[in-house]
C-alpha cells in the first residue's frame, strides 16, 4: 500500500473511515491515562479527526502527522482556524493554537519531533496499514518514542477473509506481537460492534469486535 492509495482516496472522497463526531471510546478511556493537561499527545495518521479538537481542548499539546495534504487544509478549514505553515525537514508543519499537524509521512517524522511526546492516540494509524507496515510502524515510529510514553490504542477485529482491509483486523495477539517486548499492554475493552457497523455486515463480515487497549513504554 503506498502514499497514492490514500491520496487517491482523499480526493475521491472516499473516508468512511472519517468520524463526523468525536470518538465515545476516545472519550469514555481517556482518563485511563492520567495524564497532565499540558502533555503532549501524537495522533499518527490523523485524517481531519475531530478527535484533535478533543484532545486540545482537555490542555493538551497535539502533534498529529497525516500524508494527504486535503485532510489537512480540511481540518483547519472546517474549524474556521488559519494556521502559520513552516516547512521543516519531516515535513509542512500547521500550527494553530495547541495543535501541530504535520503534513508527510509519519515513518520521515524527525527524532526530534516525537522526543517530547507524552502519550499517542491511535485510533486509525494501526488497522490503516497491512500486516509488512504494521511491523514497521510499530518498530520504527511507537519505537522511537520516550520510555514512559503512553498509547491509548483501538483496534477492529473481524474475519480478514469476509473483508479486505484497511481497516485491517488486528486482534489481540497481534498487538502483543508487535508491542510486548517494550510496552506494558493492558486490554480496557472489548465489545461486538457489528450492529452499528452496516458497511461490514453488507460487506458479508458476521463477527466485528473493537477493542481498547492501555500501552506504556518500559
Amino acid at each position: 500500500m503506498d502514499p497514492e492509495f490514500w491520496h487517491q482516496r482523499w480526493q475521491e472522497g472516499r473516508t468512511a473511515f472519517h468520524n463526523a463526531k468525536v470518538m465515545p471510546l476516545l472519550q469514555k478511556h481517556w482518563p485511563a491515562l492520567k495524564l497532565p493537561p499540558d502533555s503532549r499527545v501524537f495522533v499518527p495518521l490523523a485524517g481531519k479527526s475531530l478527535d484533535m479538537h478533543w484532545l486540545a481542548a482537555q490542555g493538551h499539546a497535539v502533534l498529529g502527522a497525516e500524508l494527504s495534504p486535503l485532510a489537512v487544509e480540511a481540518f483547519f478549514a472546517e474549524a474556521g482556524l488559519t494556521p502559520a505553515v513552516a516547512n521543516e525537514a519531516d515535513g509542512l508543519h500547521h500550527r494553530a493554537g495547541p495543535i501541530d499537524l504535520v503534513c508527510g509521512d509519519v515513518f520521515a517524522l524527525a527524532d526530534a519531533t516525537l522526543a517530547g511526546v507524552e502519550a499517542v492516540y491511535d485510533r486509525a494509524a494501526l488497522i490503516a496499514l497491512p500486516p509488512d507496515l504494521r511491523r514497521r510502524y510499530a518498530a520504527e515510529v511507537y519505537g522511537r518514542l520516550p520510555r514512559g510514553c503512553q498509547a491509548l490504542l483501538i483496534t477492529l477485529e473481524y474475519p480478514q477473509t469476509q473483508m479486505d482491509g484497511p481497516p485491517f483486523s488486528v486482534d489481540e495477539a497481534e498487538v502483543r506481537t508487535l508491542f510486548a517486548d517494550d510496552w506494558d499492554i493492558a486490554l480496557l475493552e472489548r465489545r461486538d460492534i457489528l450492529a452499528d457497523e452496516p458497511r461490514f455486515r453488507e460487506g458479508g463480515v458476521e463477527s466485528l469486535h473493537t477493542a481498547v487497549y492501555r500501552l506504556q513504554r518500559l
